[in-house]
């Protein structure tokens, strides 16, 4: 019997994956891995196998990953050295254990060698180095969070009704991470083509000045956009207790962003010199779905909010 790894489904985004994959394949072919053990004690009651997995112990992993035949592997939460060694950890421990396709949640802008994103340097290490493993593979890279920017709106709202950011007229094609977690259920069950590339976005590509009217004229509450630099973006970020990087901490201030500013800054910049401007309609052909509108999303709120998880967890 071949089976589906799903890790991290502690998280947010693991968990949605979980409820959705768990409506697409039987039970008794579905693993749940998390570093939580609480967490997996719900999947557990209604006889779904679950497993304890540490990404930073590659020995541990041969445990949570063996007999698997699909690993879902979610990108890890926090930024930087950290992270590429957590994921080459899960890729050598799928390869040790006979696992034979691995999904990664990749992001938008990690195949552009000019994109300069703090963040994207994590993603196409992974990519590169399950291209390298000969494993069958899906990658999706998916478009920034809409979660991700209604903090903002929401956090400028609840201030001076101004959200300043260093975006500019760049574009972004925003997206529910509920989608992405979706797109990413469906290409574990089996869904796209082996050893491909797939752009998880919204339906549209919008500029952050257009985000936010849509944002205002849903809800009702009026924000307006000021553009800042990198610099001044960074000041602001420090101002409220934003750590630069992820083994920072963060400010009771700062909850409203939880990534490090050096990823939000330097994703930023990326956004404003077009490097992320990508929309398609691959999570139609991935899910038979159409995407949430940025519209959608505003207009339930209570399900599309960032969550109170930090990049440290």
């Amino acid at each position: 019997m071949e089976k589906i790894i799903i890790t991290g489904v502690d998280g947010n985004f693991g968990s949605h994956a979980a409820k959705s994959i768990m409506q697409k394949v039987p039970k008794e072919n579905l693993i749940f891995t998390a570093p939580n053990p609480k967490a997996l004690e719900q999947y557990g009651t209604i006889g779904i196998e679950t497993r304890y997995a540490d990404f930073n112990d590659p020995e541990q992993l041969h445990e949570a990953f063996a007999g698997g035949s699909t690993l879902l592997l979610i990108s890890m939460p926090f930024v930087g050295e950290k992270r590429r060694t957590a994921h080459k950890n899960a890729i050598d421990a799928a390869i040790a254990c006979g696992i034979k396709k691995i999904i990664y949640t990749s992001i938008v802008g990690s195949g552009d060698d000019t994109c300069e994103s703090y963040e994207k340097f994590d993603h196409q290490y992974t990519e590169g180095y399950i291209f390298e493993s000969k494993l069958k593979y899906i990658i999706l890279r998916d478009a920034q969070y809409c979660e991700a920017m209604i903090s903002a709106f929401e956090d400028a709202a609840d201030k001076d009704g101004v959200l300043s950011n260093n975006m500019g007229e760049g574009r972004m094609a925003h997206v529910s991470r509920n989608d992405c977690a979706e797109a990413a259920a469906c290409a574990a069950a089996g869904a796209g083509e082996d050893n491909s590339i797939y752009y998880v976005t919204g339906p549209t590509a919008n500029t952050i000045e257009e985000f936010i009217a849509a944002g205002t004229e849903v809800t009702g509450r009026k924000v307006t956009y000021k553009y800042i630099d990198d610099d001044e973006m960074f000041a602001y970020f420090d101002a409220i207790g934003v750590p630069r990087y992820t083994d920072g901490e963060w400010a009771e201030s700062a909850k409203a962003f939880p990534f490090c500013s050096a990823g939000m800054v330097t994703f930023g910049a990326a956004i404003r010199n077009d490097k992320m401007s990508y929309c398609t309609n691959d999570f139609e052909m991935l899910t038979g779905k159409k995407p949430l509108s940025i519209r959608e999303i505003f207009a339930d709120l209570e399900n599309h909010r960032i969550g109170d998880r930090t990049s440290t967890d």
